[in-house]
């Protein structure tokens, strides 16, 4: 692990499973969940990011017809948590999240598809903050970010 790793600047990659998991095994390791739900789909994975898309659809509007920010926040989430356990030893660790939080910019609206980037901004022992990003076209929707604690995976089980 990168332990104390800030503002991600290597070329290295962050992931600790990116050579062993496909993006089709990421998508079914989360069938049946809220991803589900929301119809979001993990659609890539790089040296630094992960990314996802959510339809702005009946499952995730508000009464008005726009993206409902607490279906941004679970794409923060989603996207998030997802990323942080795939860069740690799966074998010894697990995290979990403790803060999630966004700010938004712009409407999304019905029958658009918005994609959400997530980039780590701290990978440490004990802790991770990725930040994401979500857009639709050109336009920036929402950004936030989620802490995620990390802890030894005999404490859940």
């Amino acid at each position: 692990m990168l332990a104390g790793l800030d503002f991600c600047d290597t070329l290295e990659s962050v992931f600790k499973e990116v050579a062993k998991i496909t993006i089709a095994q990421l998508n079914e390791r989360c069938k049946n969940t809220l991803n589900t739900a929301l119809g979001i789909v993990f659609t890539e994975i790089s040296s630094q990011t992960l990314s996802a898309t959510m339809p702005v659809n009946n499952n995730t509007i508000q009464p008005f017809g726009v993206l409902n920010g607490g279906a941004s926040l679970a794409l923060i989430e989603s996207l998030g948590s997802m990323a942080a356990n795939l860069a740690l030893d799966r074998e010894k660790f697990v995290a979990v999240g403790q803060t999630v939080n966004g700010s938004h910019f712009k409407p999304a609206f019905l029958g658009e598809i918005v994609t959400g980037i997530a980039k780590p901004l701290h990978i440490g022992k004990t802790s991770q903050v990725w930040e994401v990003s979500i857009s639709s076209g050109n336009n920036l929707i929402c950004k936030g970010s989620i802490t995620m604690a990390v802890i030894p995976k005999s404490k859940i089980e």
